[in-house]
């Protein structure tokens, strides 16, 4: 039986149209891994690869472990987008300033 972690990963997953061999090269892992982790109730990631697997779903990894939170909400994304933008490159965060600076040009 799978656990609520398994499950939310299952359906986020599915939502994004990847399958778990796509979501394990995403994350580092093998499709096995994947397997165990969405369908066995005694799968426990580490917090690194919790993680890679929430940044790959465009979530945070306490969303994930939350057994509260059913659907990610427009915070849990933002802050997910934030996390991967401190991690970016330099030149990738100046050219995502000036796209927001352009789009505050338009309002």
């Amino acid at each position: 039986m799978a656990s609520a972690l398994g499950t939310k990963i299952n359906e986020l997953r599915r939502g994004k149209g990847l399958t778990l061999e796509e979501l394990a090269k995403a994350t580092g892992s093998s499709k096995s891994y994947m397997w165990e982790i969405e369908n066995k109730d005694v799968a426990r990631p580490s917090a690194e690869k919790l993680d890679r697997i929430a940044a790959a779903l465009g979530v945070t990894a306490d969303y994930l472990i939350d057994a509260t939170a059913a659907a990610p909400t427009d915070d849990i994304h933002d802050r997910a987008f934030f996390r991967k933008f401190q991690k970016a490159d330099p030149a990738v965060k100046d050219k995502i300033k000036k796209i927001l600076d352009v789009l505050d040009e338009d309002d």
